[in-house]
């Protein structure tokens, strides 16, 4: 119960960091009456803080979250410590259903429609992706081949994307360049509260999946025993897996890393692979996580917002190094 309160507590903390950092300078009772419905001294700070650096915190908590949990998904469902949404191909898939929306817009951003576009063309490709994963699953059991064809599938998807760019006008690629660096503060409120929804509901489903999780991780045999329906469940797992990364991938752009290394923090910090345990952990985890790296994107000069994917690396891969070299150390079947 202490770990979580202190994963609870740095979420806290590094959501006020985003409140509190920025090109603008805004006392902590200007910030709290902004966010409160007081009245700060600045009418400037109001909207600053209510339309800029709020919907960004909620919008990197969620986002983190949601990544971390569908790559926990994923790497149960495949029984790979190294399967997430980036490296299975299912954010590739995402990106190349808003690319056809976006460059089909001709470079539109911003409203409502976009948005809601952005999500059907994002789910339906990540859909897509996951229908290819689930066929070569039951045809390919080692889980080493499978990592190599999601790689492939995402090859493929990132070809698609390319021959889209090619062939559209420079409003819409410059448009879908710059939503592919990933950002957590282009969001308005209404939208960041719509991301936040769907990834709680989400989120609430994998955790009544969390005994099935856990008979899983002992193989489709042991699963199968306990009267689980394997089939079912796999299916059920990567719908969720790829609703939450197709939502993540439409609002906020094809977010590295995450989905991967978050779940493998996690299982070092509670030193168990107890979905029971593991799944809120992770959640707290991943929105953590997505906090620090919104923190960290707002450090640069001149008041310019630094992408989110240059700075997941940065996380991410002394994670996947030390994953690989220690793994022995890390908790995943107990």
């Amino acid at each position: 119960m202490m770990k979580y309160w202190l994963l609870t507590m740095a979420c806290l903390i590094l959501a006020a960091a985003c409140l509190l950092w920025g090109s603008v300078d805004i006392p902590a009772r200007d910030v709290w009456a902004s966010i409160t419905g007081g009245e700060p001294s600045n009418p400037r700070y109001g909207v600053i803080v209510t339309e800029m650096r709020l919907p960004m915190a909620i919008t990197a908590a969620m986002a983190g979250a949601a990544l971390a949990v569908a790559g926990l998904l994923l790497q149960t469902t495949f029984a790979n410590p190294l399967a997430g949404p980036s490296i299975l191909g299912i954010s590739t898939g995402a990106s190349l259903g808003v690319a056809v929306v976006t460059l089909g817009l001709g470079g539109t951003i911003g409203v409502w429609g976009y948005y809601t576009g952005a999500l059907v063309g994002a789910i339906v490709g990540a859909a897509f992706v996951m229908m290819l994963l689930l066929t070569f699953s039951a045809m390919v059991k080692n889980g080493v081949m499978l990592l190599i064809i999601g790689i492939m599938i995402g090859y493929l998807a990132s070809s698609a994307i390319a021959l889209l760019n090619f062939f559209s006008t420079q409003e819409g690629v410059h448009s879908y360049m710059v939503w592919g660096l990933g950002t957590f503060s282009s969001l308005a409120l209404g939208v960041s509260v719509a991301l936040a929804m769907i990834s709680i509901v989400l989120i609430g489903w994998a955790f009544l999946m969390a005994k099935t999780l856990n008979a899983m991780l002992l193989g489709e045999n042991y699963a199968r025993s306990l009267g689980v329906d394997t089939g079912k469940a796999r299916m059920w797992l990567l719908v969720i897996s790829g609703v939450l990364t197709a939502a993540v991938t439409a609002f906020c752009g094809p977010i590295g890393f995450l989905g991967l290394i978050v779940p493998h923090i996690s299982r070092l910090i509670m030193g168990t692979s107890n979905h029971r345990s593991l799944l809120p952990a992770t959640a707290l985890t991943g929105a953590a996580t997505g906090l620090l790296c919104a923190a960290l994107s707002v450090m640069g000069s001149n008041g310019s917002i630094i992408p989110i994917n240059a700075i997941t690396p940065l996380i991410g891969a002394p994670v996947i190094i030390y994953i690989i070299i220690y793994r022995n150390k890390i908790a995943y079947f107990n």
